[in-house]
């Protein structure tokens, strides 16, 4: 209690300082016309207004009062949020460059993780440098074709695991299952070794691991809206996300630090992973990328690549087997396309258009980041007559988005019939479907998360029948959400398997 006291007298002190100063604010603000918005009350703002832990909801709600672009006032920071495909395009294409900083939340200091994260740095040398590498050494069709025979062997395994839950008669946790299958295709992809087994317990540690990071760094700080009070971290946010780094910064400083021993031995052989190929850049130009930079994008890779993928590959089983139909329509499509039973190869997902609807309606209702990551401008921009001023943090509400009835029918309803015949994808051209967001700070992760929902999900559904554990049916299931950066199923998807006959 002493020092909550203490806290709460230096917050009411600075409130008073906060204040005064806001009277003298107050004649610059009156001349610049902001996006509108709710009336923001003293010190706290709008903060009341995301009361609640689906905040996503509640900004789409006041945008339907307020207009697809408005601002509120949290705390010190003026907050302007996005939530129509037409303000989306002007922000993340139009005026892309204005808009390309981050906003860093507090929680991202821990570490400096943000100084040397890809995801974080301002558009300079070192984030062109960094996100080339990602582009063309990682992420590019000619590297990712090279790799299908791995993306193959680990849907093999995930498919064989889950046919020994069917001959066991137990139910498939799918979120633990697709994070276990995306965990190991990443390990090998990097370090050509398995990072966890099913008869381990290591698949559900990284796994809460992971979610810890994303659900901290997803929790409303009051750092982030009193900037003042980071010396304090009154929450223990930055504290707890230092534990969390700390530990998969010191794993991969152990697998990077046994690599470049095993370099080093006569006569050893090259892995030829993408571990390999990052030494290797780093060997011969050390202003490019070195060890520190290393570490920390396999940090961000095994968050978000995890992560965004399992929650999605969960999402998309529970909207199929929430909608029978869908299901049914889809395995009729798999089994006239590749055979009953078989499994899905990734020259064969252009010939299975309704599994890309599926994919595609997935995507809109459950997009894995409601909120594309905060960006901030670094000098006054006018959008479309209105003034985001100087220091605002800019929220892309995708949920909203994805959920806009000018846009969309029927839009809290899972059709994906709407996508069959339609040009609308999601790659970042069409701002009406921006899952992986837009313009030069789109996920760069998007063409292996594409490939990998694809071939999990048609697997899946062409290899078994299912069934929700304790006989609860389709219509009754739990369909509610878990805010945190990622928005997962509020409850896990257990499911049992039958062999599809």
């Amino acid at each position: 209690m002493d020092l909550l006291s203490f806290l709460l007298c230096s917050l009411f002190t600075w409130i008073l300082l906060q204040a005064l100063l806001s009277i003298a604010r107050a004649s610059k603000t009156s001349s610049q016309k902001l996006p509108p918005g709710p009336t923001p009350l003293p010190i706290i703002g709008n903060l009341l207004k995301l009361a609640g832990n689906q905040p996503h909801k509640s900004l789409a709600e006041l945008a339907k009062t307020h207009g697809p672009i408005m601002t509120l006032k949290l705390g010190q920071i003026t907050t302007v949020v996005i939530s129509s495909s037409t303000m989306a395009k002007e922000i993340l294409q139009k005026q892309d460059l204005s808009f390309s900083s981050r906003s860093i939340p507090d929680a991202i200091r821990a570490h400096n993780q943000y100084q040397l994260s890809v995801v974080w740095l301002p558009v300079s040398t070192r984030w062109r440098s960094l996100r080339k590498i990602l582009n063309s050494q990682i992420f590019s069709n000619h590297k990712l074709d090279a790799k299908q025979h791995l993306r193959c062997q680990k849907v093999q395994e995930l498919i064989a695991d889950v046919r020994q839950s069917c001959q066991a008669g137990v139910a498939v946790d799918i979120g633990r299952a697709a994070f276990r299958t995306t965990l190991n295709l990443l390990s090998n992809t990097f370090f050509s070794v398995d990072l966890t087994d099913p008869s381990s317990d290591t698949t559900q540690e990284f796994k809460d691991l992971v979610w810890d990071i994303m659900e901290e760094a997803g929790k409303p700080n009051l750092v982030d809206y009193f900037p003042v009070l980071g010396k304090m971290d009154p929450q223990g946010i930055r504290r707890r996300m230092a534990i969390h780094f700390g530990k998969l910064i010191e794993l991969f400083s152990h697998m990077i630090s046994q690599r470049l021993e095993s370099r080093g031995v006569e006569g050893s052989h090259a892995s030829n992973d993408v571990l390999d190929t990052l030494l290797n850049i780093s060997e011969e130009n050390g202003d490019e990328i070195d060890r520190t930079h290393i570490e920390r994008m396999l940090v961000d890779l095994f968050i978000a690549g995890n992560d965004t993928t399992a929650s999605t590959l969960e999402w998309a089983m529970a909207e199929v087997l929430h909608n029978p139909e869908t299901l049914r329509k889809a395995q009729a499509e798999l089994e006239q396309t590749i055979g009953k039973g078989n499994t899905v190869g990734e020259s064969d997902i252009d010939q299975l258009p309704y599994l890309q609807a599926i994919v595609k309606e997935t995507f809109r209702l459950h997009p894995p980041v409601p909120f594309l990551i905060p960006r901030k401008v670094q000098a006054d921009v006018e959008v479309c007559g209105f003034t985001v001023p100087k220091g605002a943090q800019v929220l892309v509400n995708a949920w909203a988005i994805g959920r806009d009835p000018s846009t969309w029918s029927n839009p809290s309803s899972f059709v994906p019939e709407r996508f069959l015949g339609s040009e609308v994808d999601v790659r970042g051209h069409d701002f009406e479907l921006i899952p992986f967001g837009a313009g030069r700070r789109i996920c760069p992760g998007l063409p292996l998360a594409i490939r990998m929902v694809h071939l999990m999900l048609g697997s899946l559904i062409n290899s078994f029948d299912w069934k929700l554990e304790g006989g609860i049916a389709a219509e009754d299931m739990n369909m509610e959400e878990k805010f945190g950066i990622t928005l997962q199923k509020s409850q896990p998807l257990l499911i049992i398997p039958n062999i599809h006959v």
